[in-house]
């Protein structure tokens, strides 16, 4: 009918107005000015929508403020990608000469792209949300749970020898019980510590030994 006709017509104006007005949203968030952050800490994460991944970076100020930094859709966290991407933010203003702490998953291609980008001035962070559940994911459902509270009392020991230490009496047990859970602990477990090695207090390593941040 008449009427139905119209209805659609109406739709169709409104989801073209809606997607030229989020269109110039997103382009000004892509492009604006990072230079007035003084960031101190940047968590680099992908997630998956689809068939796409999104590769998102979320910065924190010296202040404690979190900032969208932007985002870049791709079909995986490739070293090529996330490198493009971090020169892009450099390109928009963001400091990063005088020191900033990356948080960032088990992804490879984020670690090299981190080392490309920044060098030396980058302190690696990894997430240990996402070290942990590599490592269960080697072992029996029933082994899970208290392979998780052991991981997650050694990553709450207050210094550093404390941590690593708990830590090395976790893998012992893993390494009677399954080597390839043994040696995904092994792997980088030294990043897993960088919050410990800057002894920072322990409600700053709560919010930034993960990239749980980008989900919430």
């Amino acid at each position: 009918s008449e009427y139905s006709l119209t209805r659609s017509r109406l739709r169709g104006v409104v989801s073209r107005r809606f997607i030229r007005a989020s269109s110039a949203k997103l382009q000004e968030l892509m492009e604006r000015e990072l230079s007035g952050h003084d960031l101190v800490a940047l968590f680099l994460d992908g997630k998956s929508f689809g068939d796409d991944e999104m590769v998102i970076a979320i910065g924190v100020t010296l202040t404690g403020d979190k900032v969208m930094l932007g985002m870049v859709q791709t079909a995986s966290e490739n070293t090529r990608v996330c490198r493009e991407f971090l020169k892009s933010l450099v390109a928009r203003g963001l400091q990063y000469e005088q020191g900033l702490l990356c948080v960032l998953d088990g992804a490879k291609g984020f670690h090299r792209a981190v080392r490309e980008v920044f060098g030396s001035a980058a302190v690696i962070q990894r997430c240990r949300w996402h070290k942990r559940e590599n490592v269960l994911e080697y072992l029996p459902l029933s082994k899970r749970p208290a392979t998780r509270r052991k991981l997650q009392a050694a990553y709450q020991q207050p210094t550093y020898e404390q941590a690593k230490a708990a830590l090395r009496r976790v893998r012992s047990v893993l390494a009677l019980m399954n080597q390839s859970a043994a040696r995904s602990l092994d792997d980088r477990l030294e990043e897993t510590l960088t919050l410990h090695r800057l002894g920072l207090a322990e409600e700053l390593r709560l919010s930034l030994a993960t990239t749980n941040v980008i989900e919430s």
